[in-house]
């Protein structure tokens, strides 16, 4: 992606994303996205980039011996350091539905955020709502106090986040709404199709907002509008 494309992803939320998915693909239909109510650290953040995925568990303690789980979290932490940027931290909690550890609080969000992410995708738990990290905006499935035995399963591999599926380096949006997958075809289309939804939708919202009108009036507007998307 240029700069450009990244700085305008930025600028927009995920629903016009996935508008302009389907505008560039010419058809409804496409399904790469979250399910269910999601969490927002920050109402109004925006996460764009490059999934760098990983697993994690919190409800029992780890099987393994401790140096192996410090290992395996140190060669986490260099995996999430490096990879393409702009990047999304895109981690699965295995203990979903029941999930209680915290993974995404005041250090790991300052953490992420000096490695250079815009943010983290998860399904699983956040905390420290007034300390996380300004500027990394996480998008979570709940909200809870502790840690409980939190450690990495693994990385680098495929995750599922609320029914949507993540493959590392696929590019994600998300923000308060959740998350969608852009598809890698549909990238050198996306800024003209943002735009050519955005004057499509123009046309009802001059005649809409703020005023009142006639049914008459909304059908003129209403073909006007379907024939922008055409």
């Amino acid at each position: 992606m240029d700069a450009a494309l990244v700085e305008l992803l930025r600028s927009v939320d995920t629903p016009t994303v996935c508008n302009a998915i389907e505008t560039a693909q010419g058809q409804r239909g496409f399904n790469a996205f979250t399910r269910g109510t999601m969490l927002a650290s920050d109402p109004a953040g925006v996460m764009v980039g490059y999934a760098r995925t990983a697993r994690i568990r919190a409800l029992a303690p780890p099987q393994e011996a401790p140096d192996v789980i410090r290992a395996r979290r140190m060669a986490y932490y260099k995996y999430m350091s490096e990879g393409p940027r702009p990047g999304v931290c895109v981690v699965q909690d295995l203990d979903v539905p029941a999930a209680i550890g915290a993974y995404w609080g005041e250090v790991n969000t300052n953490v992420h955020k000096a490695f250079g992410l815009s943010g983290t995708l998860t399904d699983g738990v956040m905390r420290d709502l007034g300390d996380v990290a300004e500027g990394y905006p996480v998008v979570a499935g709940s909200i809870g106090p502790s840690h409980g035995f939190v450690y990495v399963v693994d990385f680098d591999a495929p995750v599922r986040i609320h029914g949507m599926d993540v493959a590392p380096g696929d590019l994600v949006h998300a923000d308060r709404h959740g998350g969608v997958v852009v598809p890698t075809d549909v990238i050198p289309k996306l800024a003209d199709a943002i735009a050519s939804m955005m004057r499509a939708e123009k046309i009802v919202f001059d005649a809409v907002k703020g005023k009142q009108i006639t049914f008459a009036e909304f059908e003129t507007a209403w073909a006007a509008f379907e024939a922008a998307r055409t």
